[in-house]
């Protein structure tokens, strides 16, 4: 049973310094305080009441966790421990930098109850780090994903195509490295331009011409199947919509609010596009999960198919599998996943 998270954002807290992208309090909204027993002990009574049955985890977000002081780790973790002795809380995630993390921090965590550990690699290319202001290289996030694998936890990486730098063939690469580094899941942020940011200052004086949501979308179905075939799951794609991320405050870049669902629907817009020939009629079974996905955000994929002359009804059916679709035309009727049988090629990104 998938746990239910209890968030906890400490943004910016730990960070040694700031890199051009970022300003996290606008991404999660929180202003980064660090919480105090006594709100650590609230929240998760509070989450307690509405979860159910299902298992707790609490997760600190934002900042460096493992960047500060051991006396305020300890001060965060320590509350925890009667919960997860109670068997009331199931788990503990943080969120670190690759060159903040190594053996010895990795076994207390563990002790603590840490049993994931999300890494902020954003690229494995040493030249779009530097320029992003990073403060690491590649190989110290390769050294941090085998640190905590070998101390039994779980790791997750954050990526970030779109980079100042970045192109479309080293964001592959940088995915194709940490999966075969050994992480057991991926977030994928397209960059995004927010304003007084560094990059702000860099897209307004002409320096950074930053990744249009169209050639983001299409760089992120690669990375998403890529992942998919591999078999390690995007649990994120884009950031999270919140009152710090709008119009106001993006100025551009791949963003929008729903991204996740556009890059699964391009998946599924391509599959059928694939196997139904233009002026065909067609009808499409899907999993009840990917339903909207597959008739599109506002329902762009019916009126791409419409454009096309293809008359497509969309059926929802419990027994095809969420990465296929069943579709039947006046001429054959077969299955196809959107994991098999697409085929992109970097240069079409």
């Amino acid at each position: 049973m998938k746990p239910v998270t209890i968030p906890f954002f400490i943004s910016h807290q730990g960070c040694p310094h700031t890199c051009v992208f970022c300003d996290q309090r606008a991404i999660s909204g929180d202003n980064g305080a660090i919480p105090t027993a006594v709100q650590i002990n609230d929240r998760i009574a509070l989450w307690r009441t509405t979860s159910g049955e299902r298992p707790l985890e609490v997760a600190f977000f934002g900042g460096t966790f493992t960047a500060l002081p051991h006396v305020v780790q300890a001060a965060l973790l320590e509350p925890l421990q009667p919960f997860l002795k109670n068997g009331s809380l199931d788990s503990i995630r943080i969120s670190t930098r690759p060159d903040c993390i190594d053996t010895e921090r990795v076994a207390w965590l563990s002790e603590m109850g840490v049993r994931t550990i999300e890494l902020g690699v954003q690229s494995l290319d040493d030249a779009v780090l530097a320029a992003s202001g990073r403060g690491h290289t590649g190989a110290d996030c390769l050294t941090a994903i085998c640190c905590i694998k070998a101390g039994k936890l779980k790791v997750g990486a954050q990526l970030m195509p779109g980079l100042p730098g970045d192109t479309p063939a080293t964001s592959l690469v940088s995915l194709e490295r940490v999966i075969a580094g050994g992480v057991d899941f991926l977030r994928i942020y397209p960059t995004v331009v927010i304003k007084g940011t560094e990059l702000a200052r860099r897209y307004a004086a002409g320096e950074y011409t930053p990744l249009p949501l169209d050639r983001g979308v299409s760089l992120c179905a690669l990375l998403l199947q890529c992942a998919m075939k591999a078999g390690i799951p995007v649990i994120r794609l884009g950031l999270q919509a919140d009152h710090g991320l709008d119009d106001d405050h993006i100025l551009a870049g791949c963003w929008h609010p729903a991204l996740g669902q556009l890059v699964r629907s391009r998946l599924y817009a391509d599959l059928v596009t694939r196997f139904v020939f233009p002026g065909q009629r067609a009808t499409v079974r899907c999993n009840p999960t990917r339903y909207s996905d597959v008739v599109g955000v506002r329902r762009n994929n019916l009126l791409v198919q419409a454009g096309r002359g293809v008359r497509m009804q969309i059926i929802s059916d419990t027994a095809v599998p969420e990465e296929q679709l069943s579709i039947q035309t006046e001429c054959t009727c077969s299955s196809y996943s959107i994991v098999t049988d697409l085929h992109y090629s970097i240069d079409e990104v």
